[in-house]
């Protein structure tokens, strides 16, 4: 009993610290947005919302809530102008692995901007607004052939309620290909379900939880390799890794 009201309020405090966090930000980059020379602040602005992100993630960790494992690539180091795809059984997905990953741009909602925690961070960031695709591919394509991290969720949504994995969208393997850049797969594992599709985030889940990212396999640029063949390999290599659960 004790255990479990110390988690719920150290998630709460969690929740309070993010929200803390993401308003201060908002407000800065709010007034930086009427400033000119916007592209030139963009990469300090992702910097800073990955820091902000590793701070969280180490408070998680500290307040025993959510422990988050790297595996599968010696030397820990992420590179720079690389696709990177992941499955997305939780919520909180995109947090763990942009605090990893360098320079990485995301997709967005277009709803998003109207948030007070985060739309005009993301906006300054660079981030890509999902709000149509030959656009949302071309401009990714464009940032991911200049040098940075592209981070996707190819299942466009959190993964369902029971299944391994959604089916994959050809997006990110249109990019890559677009770019002449590698597509590198993360896939996520946890010991539980935590906050997946359909729960909100203020419904307090079992804790603590366990969470395993495993930078799996790399396909390289290949202007050979077609579009289908990769989005093949991508599912071949997250149903693999995601059948050995932790």
């Amino acid at each position: 009993m004790l255990a479990r009201v110390y988690y719920i309020c150290a998630y709460w405090v969690s929740w309070a610290f993010f929200g803390a966090g993401g308003l201060g930000l908002n407000a800065v980059c709010a007034v930086l947005l009427l400033l000119p020379g916007r592209e030139r602040r963009a990469p300090l602005v992702r910097e800073t919302i990955r820091r902000l992100f590793v701070c969280w993630v180490g408070w998680l960790d500290a307040a025993r809530l959510i422990r988050v494992t790297w595996s599968g690539r010696e030397g820990g180091s992420l590179p720079r102008r690389t696709v990177y795809v992941a499955n997305h059984p939780g919520l909180m997905d995109a947090t763990l692995l942009l605090a990893r990953i360098p320079d990485a741009i995301c997709i967005f909602k277009p709803s998003l901007i109207r948030n007070p925690f985060l739309g005009s961070a993301a906006v300054l960031a660079g981030y890509a607004s999902g709000d149509s695709g030959v656009d949302l591919v071309r401009t990714l394509a464009q940032k991911a052939a200049s040098g940075c991290s592209v981070l996707i969720f190819p299942e466009g949504t959190r993964t369902d309620h029971g299944a391994a994995l959604n089916p994959l969208k050809p997006g990110f393997a249109i990019i890559a290909r677009r770019a002449a850049v590698p597509v590198q797969i993360l896939v996520i594992r946890s010991d539980r379900e935590f906050l997946p599709r359909g729960r909100s985030w203020w419904r307090v889940p079992r804790l603590p939880v366990r969470i395993d990212v495993r930078v799996d396999q790399l396909l390289p640029a290949d202007p050979d390799r077609t579009v289908e063949a990769t989005v093949q390999s991508a599912e071949r290599a997250f149903f693999g890794c995601l059948a050995h659960p932790l």
